[in-house]
């Protein structure tokens, strides 16, 4: 078997990374290509995972820190989807509050494993609204100034960068945000999609599929400390529970519902909202939920029916507080949500923050 195309596309929690994969993935499927894919979490109950599998896609994941961190096993698992789904292609999605990726993860790939893989340029995928927040300090943002550093550190890095849901802003916006881009990044190319609408982003897989460019062409300068604050000032929550409604259950009202309780009770205690991602799962059909903001609206994509009274849930929720706080508010607002017609069963909770940040390896200078 010959050398496999590896897509890794990272950016910020929240920036669209898996609905890219998922629109990638597809239209290399219509051109005939097979597909394999590795996710990346700090635990496992990933909601990324489990939409992919929906679709039909061989997915691996790496869980329990970033794929620098955890290199061996995203190694391991790049094997398994290539001993088991013989793909043309990986897509490979690296935790959203990750950086330094050039230097921990492209550079080894292409001193150690050049018989494996063909790189494509790295791609990093960024929202216009948190974009806005990382760069123009009078634009205002509830995240501190660490996590925001991280936000930089990734576009720094990038081989490319790639403005996503441009659907969401005006075409005057569009000028200016792509100019702000272009003033802090002068020397790296940009591109504009949306991943949700599909535009673009034939021409984006294009791109990277021709290799135009070069691949993992500049090293952050990235102080570990800094880094780790700013992953560190995030709650992460990953849970699993199974739902039974005693009748009829509208679940998109429910998604709804849900994360309409998150925002409040988020709103009330200034805790900024970086990703809340939902995943309901009946016997043949299921939801999909997003919020990515305190006052982002709320996204539900998915046809879970209403006669589906056994539901699988998972909730991924990223969000600036303590993980004990951010339980207890995940099981508070669920309970207000299911009310007195739906019966909640835990099966594995998990609130924590990410480690500092310990890559395998870790490379000075670009290899050539």
């Amino acid at each position: 078997m010959g050398k496999v195309k590896l897509i890794l596309v990272g950016g910020f929690l929240g920036a669209g990374k898996t609905t890219l994969m998922a629109k990638a993935a597809a239209c290399l499927i219509k051109q005939g290509k097979k597909v394999g894919i590795v996710t990346n979490d700090q635990a496992v109950n990933l909601v990324d995972t489990n939409i992919l599998q929906q679709q039909g896609l061989g997915v691996q994941e790496v869980a329990g820190g970033c794929f620098c961190c955890r290199f061996n096993d995203f190694i391991a698992a790049s094997s398994r989807v290539i001993n088991t789904y013989h793909p043309d292609v990986m897509l490979g999605e690296p935790v959203g509050s990750c950086t330094d990726l050039s230097a921990t993860v492209l550079q080894p790939l292409k001193k150690l494993y050049t018989d494996q893989f063909e790189l494509a340029p790295y791609s990093v995928l960024v929202d216009p609204g948190r974009l806005v927040e990382s760069l123009d300090a009078k634009a205002g943002s509830l995240l501190p100034e660490c996590a925001l550093y991280i936000y930089r550190k990734q576009l720094e890095e990038a081989d490319l960068i790639v403005l996503n849901k441009i659907d969401t802003i005006s075409a005057k916006q569009l000028t200016e945000i792509a100019d702000l881009i272009n003033q802090e990044f002068p020397m790296i190319p940009v591109m504009t999609i949306s991943a949700l609408r599909g535009d673009n982003v034939r021409e984006w897989l294009d791109s990277v599929m021709s290799g135009k460019g070069g691949t993992g062409k500049r090293l952050a300068e990235v102080d570990y400390d800094t880094y780790a604050q700013g992953e560190a000032v995030l709650g992460w929550l990953n849970a699993s529970f199974k739902l039974h409604s005693s009748g009829q259950t509208d679940w998109e009202s429910f998604c709804n519902l849900y994360l309409s309780a998150i925002q409040t009770e988020m709103e009330s205690k200034q805790a900024e909202i970086v990703h809340v991602k939902l995943f309901l799962k009946g016997a043949s059909t299921f939801l999909v939920a997003n919020l990515v903001g305190n006052k982002a609206a709320i996204f539900v994509d998915g046809n879970l029916k209403d006669s589906s009274k056994d539901v699988d849930l998972i909730v991924n929720m990223r969000v600036r507080m303590e993980p004990a706080d951010l339980r207890s508010i995940a099981e508070r607002c669920l309970n207000t949500a299911c009310g007195d017609k739906i019966r909640i069963k835990p099966i594995d909770i998990k609130s924590f923050k990410p480690g500092y940040p310990r890559p395998t390896h870790r490379f000075n200078s670009v290899v050539v």
